[in-house]
């Protein structure tokens, strides 16, 4: 990447080293030392910390979610709640980079390189933004894609099991996510699920449904989207939303409390404003409502627990895969939890990148020991048309795995492919 930058008589700042020029300032970071430890003749450098000073990044409160599920939801609801609040507030995630309700970049890596994000901060920072709202994914922490950024809250949704093809077990997963609450940042953590990771206490405050927490639910509702009582403190405050789920219950929580600790503001002035906020396109996006038809993310045995738990008070037909060239060994317990939940399961493709559709299929419904109530079949618009024929009147048909994506990936290549898309033009023939 290079960029212009018009600092200390260099024009442009890089850190690509095959990019270096005498008018180029080089960013030395933890992705690109080896190649710069390489070089014969070496550039003068700067760090990422001293580039977040020469472009005053400081005076800008930057917020990092992590988390197995919820950080593109969670980090959405901040942005919107702190924009309903009339605050000015960036937000850069799998979604794309967002500055004052303007969209500036479509959507990129989770969590892209520090000079690209400090590069989004400093964009936001000129759009009058205060606040920088930004996913945090294990990979990013364990290359350390966040390093020298000052985070005024780091907040935590879950940690559970992804990722396994990178980081081999579960124990060092959470271990990596561990490592990004591990200072003395302000930190918000679930502590429904704080089990789950290690963390430094000082800074530390907590949301939960079931536990004890500095944000408390008292009472909800899950009936017609969600309506909760909670307590901060001594201040109660009741919200509701028109999003569906018990897991996004546990998002909203999170969204609220991290709010409160940003502004300072009452909890009570932060609820009024949770109904504004719809939810992210793809995740539980409802496509249709008769016959209900709800898309979702979810692409982890856990990920599709919370989803279809939270439909358990009707019939389920879940249509899902798993994606080629990633962790193995979540695809057993991905069909143990479709058969578990689901009354009809429809196992078929979902980017199969370089392996055959058919293994990945194969691996599936290896976690399925009654497989009579479910079929498999490589064509996923064939599957999900599949389902929608046999859809039942009180059923509800949930199609998991790729959300909003628009593609499918098969041998290096992207098709297009949209499950909203194939469902609407089902219905409509």
């Amino acid at each position: 990447m290079k960029l212009d930058y018009n600092i200390d008589n260099y024009k442009y700042i890089t850190d690509d080293t095959t990019a270096i020029a005498d008018d180029t300032q080089f960013l030395l970071t933890a992705q690109n030392r080896r190649y710069f430890e390489t070089l014969e003749k070496k550039p003068s450098t700067i760090m990422p910390t001293e580039l977040i000073e020469k472009w005053n990044l400081n005076t800008m409160k930057a917020v990092g979610v992590t988390g197995t599920n919820g950080k593109t939801t969670v980090t959405a609801a901040i942005y919107s709640f702190l924009l309903d609040l009339g605050e000015g507030v960036a937000l850069q995630g799998t979604r794309g980079f967002f500055a004052n309700e303007e969209r500036i970049e479509a959507k990129s890596m989770t969590t892209p390189s520090i000079l690209e994000t400090l590069n989004h901060m400093r964009i936001a920072q000129k759009k009058g933004c205060s606040y920088f709202i930004m996913e945090v994914s294990s990979h990013a922490i364990d290359q350390e894609r966040i390093e020298g950024i000052n985070f005024a809250l780091k907040v935590h949704t879950n940690v559970t099991s992804d990722h396994l093809d990178y980081h081999k077990t579960v124990e060092e997963y959470r271990a990596v996510k561990s490592r990004f609450f591990a200072d003395d940042s302000p930190k918000l953590l679930n502590k429904d699920d704080i089990k789950n990771i290690v963390y430094n206490p000082i800074g530390a405050q907590s949301y939960g449904v079931d536990e004890p927490a500095t944000f408390k639910v008292q009472a909800f509702s899950l009936q017609h989207g969600i309506t909760a009582g909670i307590k901060h403190l001594s201040t109660e405050a009741t919200f509701h939303s028109p999003m569906v789920g018990l897991f996004n219950l546990f998002n909203l929580m999170a969204a609220i409390g991290a709010c409160v600790m940003l502004t300072g503001r009452n909890v009570a002035e932060v609820c009024e404003v949770v109904e504004n906020f719809a939810g992210v396109a793809g995740r539980m996006e409802v496509v249709s409502r008769k016959p209900l038809v709800i898309v979702d993310f979810a692409h982890t045995d856990d990920g599709m627990i919370q989803v279809l738990d939270s439909m358990k008070d009707r019939d389920i037909s879940v249509v899902f895969g798993a994606g080629g060239n990633r962790d193995r060994t979540k695809r057993p317990r991905m069909g143990t939890v479709a058969a578990t939940f689901a009354k009809k399961v429809y196992v078929t493709s979902d980017n199969p990148r370089d392996e055959e559709p058919e293994d990945i299929i194969k691996d599936i419904l290896s976690g399925i020991k009654d497989q009579s109530h479910t079929r498999a079949m490589v064509d996923r618009a064939f599957a999900i048309s599949e389902a929608l024929r046999e859809l039942e009147e009180n059923e509800v048909l949930m199609i998991l795995g790729k959300g909003d994506e628009d593609y499918m990936e098969i041998k290096g290549e992207k098709i297009h492919f949209d499950d909203r898309e194939i469902v609407r033009a089902l219905l409509n023939t």
